[in-house]
């Protein structure tokens, strides 16, 4: 099996938890090859696991971890609604679960909210942050009103013929790349309606320049959902953050321009610690 999954109790919530480990792309390691820390990837709104393995599998030289959301792929529907700081420590408390201590942390889209709020939140227990076509919240730049009129809408998100139909528009947002979606599951509404809520909620203005890991922000020139300002905005508020532009992608850039995206954050996560970061 490419990815081994289980359901794991963490913070009073049941979630579907894959972990990818080393040498799971099929290829092995070599003999005498560095151990290096998982990586914890932080999915976009209503995004199921198997969305993301594609590009998990060609980390092959690290552990990556990564969980379905309540109410998103194969986790049961919350009980009551959360926030992002909840989903950061239930994160926190899912790594204890899995005896895992210090990880890199990367964040798409909805994700790069939790990301970021994880970095700030525990920062003893992150070593990189890498913020993947998202923004800093509800007072982000919006996207084009179309596609954000689509994604508002219950009854085009979790239903599974109207998003199959929506797919390629809603989830390339502007990209021009051919990429499979087969794999997407649609969430169940209070799954998405918790995701939702969760982020007008929030926003990571306050803390921004006090997050002091080492930060790599990647965005799309032609994202039509989370405008490139967004991210410009990140790497202009997140002290000695580095940006990475890509092009024709769209919202999705990271399973359009795979190959580019797995280059950009390898080479990211290999390069040694920085002297005034821990570990």
């Amino acid at each position: 099996m490419p990815a081994s999954y289980s359901m794991v109790g963490a913070a009073g919530r049941r979630l579907r938890v894959a972990r990818w480990h080393p040498g799971a792309g099929g290829q092995g390691l070599p003999d005498g090859a560095p151990a290096r820390r998982p990586l914890l990837v932080f999915n976009g709104i209503g995004i199921n696991l198997e969305l993301f393995e594609p590009v998990a599998l060609d980390l092959a030289e690290r552990e990556v971890i990564s969980f379905d959301m309540p109410g998103v792929g194969k986790s049961p529907d919350p009980i009551f609604p959360y926030t992002i700081p909840c989903m950061a420590l239930t994160a926190i408390a899912l790594l204890d679960q899995l005896g895992v201590d210090r990880v890199d942390v990367m964040g798409i889209s909805w994700g790069g909210a939790i990301a970021q709020q994880f970095a700030f939140q525990h920062r003893a227990r992150t070593g990189k942050l890498i913020l993947a076509a998202t923004g800093a919240g509800f007072v982000m730049a919006p996207g084009n009103p179309n596609m954000l009129r689509h994604l508002a809408d219950p009854r085009e998100y979790t239903v599974e013929r109207t998003l199959r139909r929506n797919l390629a528009s809603l989830y390339a947002g502007g990209g021009n790349g051919a990429f499979s979606l087969n794999s997407v599951t649609p969430p169940s509404p209070l799954g998405w309606a918790c995701q939702v809520a969760a982020f007008a909620t929030w926003t990571s203005i306050p803390f921004l320049p006090l997050i002091d890991v080492p930060v790599l922000v990647m965005a799309d020139e032609d994202d039509q959902i989370v405008p490139p300002a967004n991210g410009r905005f990140l790497h202009q508020t997140i002290p000695g953050s580095r940006l990475e532009m890509f092009a024709g992608g769209g919202h999705l850039f990271m399973l359009a321009l795979r190959e580019r995206f797995v280059a950009a954050v390898r080479q990211f996560l290999d390069e040694p610690d920085p002297a005034c970061a821990n570990g």
